[in-house]
């Protein structure tokens, strides 16, 4: 087996794209990660650009350990100095020079004869050698280039002293066929292409990025340069998370490939990315999009609760992501909704089942997506034969808090028509009262997640609280609304903890009928 070694150029070439611009700490956070993803080389940026890209490499080489550290040059010797400048403290590290070597480049752009444009490829690896003994060379345009211009440059890099050739796809225009067979030329018509490992690097201007890179791959490429969520200039680049998956999933038609990363990181740093740069992936994003692993037909619910397999050809797991996720919408069934309902702690019979699950698809029919609230007040509903009062019902709370006070709160209350009081402090008003709540019930339930929002832009603007608490087991989210932050809080903290009481309350009715033989 033979391994395809990861260029990572998520700092540079994804950094370049409008709208995902990092600053330097950004950078070595998000450096770190590739690190502990595994990636063979982090194209920390382009030195000679700007004095914070400089900065930002010069960092990198000195913090991040493992992968080899790369910048970009133009093949000008001024970029080349500066590169191997900030690329001093690194334990590794490399060189990546470029040119354009398609007629329309050199003509246009360069505005050099095909001859200046061999002879500075040369003199570039030549004083690159001296900054760094790995050096990379790329033919910038590659895929439209003359071809036997192509090979006289690749040839005359290896000569200068050049480890890894790349042939970039500059602007996504090569199709997956053609691609393979400018590689396999290449292979083919180069004399010294052995002493070199054959790099590509392609743009998704036509979508292709990864079919084509894949089939370079295939066809005798052994590094892949690649960003983290495709990102980069204009359409982007091939994705990370996807060349490195079709490799693991596909190994049998790889012919057994591998690649050295960890791919239970891919979705971790996935999701830095998108906090670091503010922006996010598409839902149907190939490996970690949201709905990568999201099943709301009925067909597929069934088959992936009877074997993940059936419909996902590798497991959340294996890329770091939470788990399958199994949607329940109007193209659900009645194995998804009962799978939703046992998960929930509900432990319903057939009966009972089809009641709800008609309710179910009645309300799936009005709403994009149906929430575990929503499955709670059709169980309460259509299950629960007798009134059910709430067990906790606040009657008065009081905080005081300042900017030199410690939040304190007295907070009064029924549990089970009982008065309690308690008084407790916290880190904050909220904490504080939530804290009391808690004291005067003597009950400490796990609170799995919080959150709280403004429905309108005003200062006057109603608060959304949104709760999920765990209690002796049992699992329920609680919802409040008000203008005043702290009673949102409290409505829904109570609101969850009441939902955890009656919900435990029917289960052990439900237990204590099945041991009776009743049910």
């Amino acid at each position: 087996m033979e391994r395809v070694y990861i260029f990572d150029t998520t700092l540079r070439d994804g950094e370049q794209a409008p709208g995902f611009s990092m600053t330097t700490e950004e950078k070595l956070q998000m450096a770190f990660q590739l690190a502990r993803l595994g990636v063979d080389v982090i194209e920390a940026g382009f030195s000679a650009a700007s004095k914070g890209d400089f900065e930002a490499v010069n960092l990198i080489a000195r913090e991040v350990k493992g992968p080899t550290i790369c910048s970009l040059a133009r093949a000008v010797e001024r970029d080349i100095e500066l590169a191997g400048q900030a690329l001093a403290p690194a334990e590794r590290k490399r060189i990546h020079t470029f040119i354009a070597t398609s007629e329309i480049h050199m003509k246009y752009k360069l505005r050099m004869s095909p001859q200046d444009v061999l002879e500075r490829a040369r003199k570039a690896v030549e004083f690159a050698k001296r900054f760094a003994e790995e050096v990379e060379f790329s033919c910038e345009d590659a895929t439209r280039s003359q071809r036997d211009f192509l090979y006289k440059v690749i040839e005359t890099a290896i000569e200068a002293g050049a480890r890894v050739i790349n042939i970039p796809d500059t602007v996504g225009y090569t199709v997956p066929e053609e691609f393979a067979n400018l590689i396999e030329s290449i292979k083919n018509s180069v004399p010294n292409i052995d002493k070199a490992i054959l790099s590509v690097h392609c743009h998704d201007d036509l979508g292709m990025a990864v079919a084509n890179s894949l089939m370079a791959v295939r066809h005798g490429a052994r590094q892949v340069e690649c960003t983290i969520n495709g990102i980069g200039e204009r359409a982007g680049n091939a994705s990370l998370e996807e060349i490195v998956m079709a490799l693991k999933v596909r190994k049998d038609f790889f012919g057994g490939l591998y690649t050295g990363i960890n791919t239970k990181e891919l979705y971790r740093t996935s999701r830095l990315l998108c906090r670091i740069t503010g922006s996010f992936v598409q839902p149907n994003k190939a490996v970690v999009g949201d709905n990568a692993f999201a099943h709301e037909s009925g067909i597929h619910q069934h088959g992936v609760l009877a074997n993940p397999l059936t419909y996902e050809i590798m497991s959340p797991e294996d890329v770091g992501f939470p788990s399958t996720r199994i949607v329940l919408g109007k193209h659900s069934g009645r194995h998804a909704l009962k799978s939703k309902l046992n998960e929930m702690g509900f432990d319903v019979s057939e009966e009972d089942l089809e009641r709800v699950f008609e309710r179910f698809k009645a309300l799936a029919d009005k709403k994009k997506e149906v929430y575990e609230e929503d499955i709670e007040a059709l169980v309460y509903e259509e299950c629960v034969k007798h009134e059910q009062e709430e067990p906790i019902k606040v009657l008065h709370y009081q905080v005081q808090t300042g900017d030199k006070l410690l939040p304190t709160a007295t907070v009064v209350l029924t549990f089970r028509a009982e008065e309690k009081t308690a008084t407790a402090t916290g880190n904050g008003p909220v904490d504080a009262v939530i804290k009391a709540i808690q004291k005067a019930l003597n009950i400490e339930p796990e609170l799995l997640d919080f959150s709280i929002k403004a429905l309108t832009p005003n200062t006057d603007a109603q608060a959304e609280s949104r709760l999920v608490v765990e209690l002796e087991g049992v699992r329920a989210s609680g919802r409040g609304v008000d203008v005043d932050i702290i009673r949102a809080s409290v409505s829904g903290f109570v609101d969850a903890l009441n939902r955890a009481l009656l919900r435990k309350s029917y289960i052990l009715s439900k237990e204590n009928l099945r041991r009776e033989g009743t049910v």
